[in-house]
């Protein structure tokens, strides 16, 4: 198994280093292609490989013209079966974060919840491949406040940090006959605002932590990126009234998320490479948003 892992990701890092030429020939090609198109002279510079190239355009299609990326490659099965997530926390968990976790393990349908006991993080990244989890998620705490969420995308990442601020649980509101039942239906999902090429990134490892759900179900899960804050909002929603009629009700949990680091590997992999990070002078950089506008 062990040898089998290793070969899996020799094989994914040497597709994610052809990406780059494939780029740089995928552009070659619509030098070709535009300027046939246009009657124009082929540039100078791709005269010599014009004639394999223009055999390589007449032979594409929609789907193979463009190239692939290590993106693709790392969501290519997450239409084929739903989404399995294992929930952990920190060592010695405070009972708040214990509590914070079991409302998660709601919030993500077909999730289990283990206790982290004196398990190190590559033990528990080996167990969930060899029993075809998709994902891990390891919740931090300070003081016991939860501050910080791992999710960490199985077999080859990307692995995503994100700070948590505000944290509010279903067991921290006192009135629990107006937050009712939290539903366990596959949610149907909000994601506004993640418009630059960082946010598309985010709402992808995000949106494929969640089945597809059935057209009817009442579950409506929200996030909500402003400034770079990622507000997750959970309702159910009723139509008392008639189809018209829509009423909203928050059943919690709900929190902030700031997302500060990608990297492309899996969380044990401490020499994966880093796809963005946030840096220091980046918060002072008020008028510039990364994740959306």
């Amino acid at each position: 198994m062990l040898r089998r892992n290793v070969r899996l990701r020799r094989e994914y890092l040497y597709r994610k280093s052809l990406e780059g030429k494939e780029r740089i020939r995928y552009e070659n090609k619509r030098k070709i292609a535009e300027a046939l198109q246009e009657g124009k002279p082929i540039p100078t510079e791709l005269r010599n490989v014009e004639a394999e190239l223009r055999a390589e355009i007449d032979l594409e299609d929609d789907k193979t013209s463009v190239p692939r990326s290590y993106i693709d490659d790392e969501y290519a099965t997450a239409t084929e079966k739903d989404p399995k997530i294992l929930l952990t926390t920190s060592r010695d968990p405070s009972a708040p974060l214990v509590q914070f976790v079991k409302e998660l393990k709601i919030v993500f349908p077909n999730a289990e919840r283990i206790n982290r006991g004196g398990q190190v993080i590559s033990e528990i990244i080996e167990s969930c491949r060899s029993h075809d989890f998709t994902d891990v998620i390891l919740v931090h705490e300070h003081r016991g406040v939860p501050d910080g969420m791992i999710i960490s995308h199985l077999p080859f990442g990307p692995t995503a940090y994100f700070g948590l601020l505000n944290v509010v649980t279903r067991h921290d509101i006192k009135d629990k006959k107006a937050i009712g039942t939290m539903s366990e239906a596959y949610p149907h999902l909000i994601l506004d605002n993640f418009n630059t090429k960082l946010g598309e990134r985010t709402a992808n490892i995000l949106k494929h932590l969640f089945p597809v759900p059935k057209p009817d179900t009442k579950r409506i899960l929200t996030f909500a990126n402003q400034s770079d804050y990622i507000s997750f909002r959970h309702h159910v929603y009723e139509k008392r009234g008639g189809p018209k009629s829509v009423e909203l009700r928050e059943i919690g949990p709900r929190f902030e998320m700031r997302l500060y680091q990608i990297k492309l590997g899996t969380m044990e992999q401490t020499e994966a490479q880093t796809e963005w990070v946030i840096r220091p002078y980046m918060n002072t950089t008020k008028k510039r948003k990364f994740i959306g506008d």
